[in-house]
């Protein structure tokens, strides 16, 4: 999702709230920026006020640059299966957006631009734009998010919103400065980071959020079918310490092919359990917080001749972060499995025309491509608005699935080159890279 998260315009809709009744704040006083997937933003300096010192509108800026160090060292310089990073070996620059939003006076209003090549590995590869005309992904794709809304004063809330919306699905964010690790785990590089439609969120108690959502598709600017996609959202936080989430989405997603729309059934349902399970009174000498975070997603596409038995996506990831010197300072190891029999949301390794070996037995049979990876990320943040990270990360699979020395582009590593018909992309069952990278955001 991918961001995945739609957390991070909580805050302002808890600040509408708070102009119209302070009784009723949803999870009033918890402090959530500790948490995988959220922002760790505690000042918002671009911020409009009236006279009144009500805040009308805020501003964001965010640039994520990296350097990608994959020890395969594939000659095209071309990192696969990952949707943050798609260069190794060079500076690159994943993410660079700006906006604006604003809950003032109740109405609801967002709108941030995007570009880097992040736009390039999601956005470019949303094949519902070839479904009838006046579309297409440069309509869209520079568009992070925007939306429309109004919120009511009903229990703790209700807010009404339209448009393009980071994605529910998965507990890591679409924006790297959020996630505990700057590869996303494959339950979340593998689902949603966008969606386009319209959703209600309702807020019947302080500490519980629940979402009903409408939408054109998986991951889709556009609809593949008649009907729209159905998604829910549920948020529970007893306490500041903890968070409960379980999510749901049914939709038709796919095309038969011959091109005709297809009957084929999609069910996806993640689930998450966020603890922090360490907090000294002290927090300004040794550690400071501790916590871990434990992330699963099960789903399936089934009828027109497939089978839930042999197309079907589950997988976990387990993450325990450390923080010290005040927050400053932190350390996360993260350990994830996958498996995605029938590949239907797995990351293609090489081009259509430069099929490796072993990879097309292992998806046109319902190969269960199993997948693990590991990483430990140490990161500096000397304030909060830019972070210093370095990654380790290892992954594993059952098949070639990895980008190796010979690269998966063509026999020079140019795209524009010539490809022998006897020639197969350099696949390999292991990877290790280094990461390193700055995010800023204000």
């Amino acid at each position: 999702m991918k961001i995945k998260h739609i957390l991070g315009s909580l805050c302002f809709t808890m600040i509408a709230q708070a102009q119209t009744d302070s009784t009723k704040i949803p999870f009033e006083n918890y402090n959530l920026r500790w948490i995988n997937g959220q922002n760790r933003q505690n000042d918002f300096p671009l911020q409009l006020k009236d006279k009144n010192g009500e805040t009308v509108v805020t501003g964001v800026v965010y640039l994520d640059g990296y350097f990608n160090y994959n020890f395969n060292q594939p000659k095209d310089n071309t990192q696969t299966i990952s949707a943050v990073t798609g260069r190794t070996n060079e500076f690159s620059i994943a993410l660079a957006s700006i906006g604006l939003e604003t809950n003032y006076k109740n109405t609801i209003g967002r709108l941030w631009l995007q570009t880097g090549s992040m736009l390039h590995i999601i956005q470019e590869t949303d094949g519902s734009v070839n479904r009838g005309r006046n579309t297409g992904t440069g309509n869209l794709k520079f568009i992070r998010e925007a939306a429309a809304g109004y919120h009511f004063d009903i229990n703790h809330g209700l807010n009404f919103e339209m448009g393009i919306f980071m994605s529910y699905i998965g507990l890591e964010s679409y924006i790297t400065q959020e996630n505990w690790s700057y590869q996303r785990s494959m339950v979340c590089d593998f689902t949603p980071f966008y969606f386009q439609g319209a959703r209600v969120q309702y807020f019947p108690t302080k500490n519980y959020r629940t979402e009903l959502w409408l939408l054109n598709g998986w991951q889709t600017y556009n609809s593949w079918s008649k009907s729209p996609g159905i998604g829910n959202s549920n948020y529970y936080r007893p306490h500041e310490n903890i968070q409960l989430v379980a999510n749901f989405y049914l939709g038709r997603d796919s095309r038969n092919p011959d091109g005709s729309l297809s009957d084929v059934v999609r069910f996806h349902h993640d689930n998450s359990v966020v603890y922090r399970y360490y907090r000294p009174k002290n927090k300004k000498q040794g550690i400071s917080q501790a916590a871990f975070s434990l992330n699963n997603h099960y789903g399936f596409q089934n009828g027109s001749g497939v089978s839930r038995k042999s197309n079907f996506m589950a997988g976990s990831s387990l993450a325990h972060r450390i923080w010290w010197n005040d927050n400053r300072l932190a350390l996360t190891t993260r350990a994830d499995y996958v498996t995605n029999p029938g590949s239907y949301l797995a990351f293609t390794p090489a081009q259509t025309t430069t099929t490796p070996n072993n990879y097309e037995i292992a998806m046109t049979n319902g190969e269960k491509l199993r997948l693990f990876q590991t990483s430990a990320t140490f990161d500096w943040m000397p304030n909060d608005f830019v972070t210093f990270r370095l990654e380790y990360n290892y992954r594993k699979s059952n098949v070639p699935y990895f980008a190796a020395r010979g690269g998966t582009t063509s026999p020079t590593g140019f795209a524009d080159a010539p490809v022998p018909d006897n020639w197969t992309a350099d696949l390999k069952k292991e990877e290790h890279r280094l990461i390193f990278a700055i995010n800023f955001r204000m």
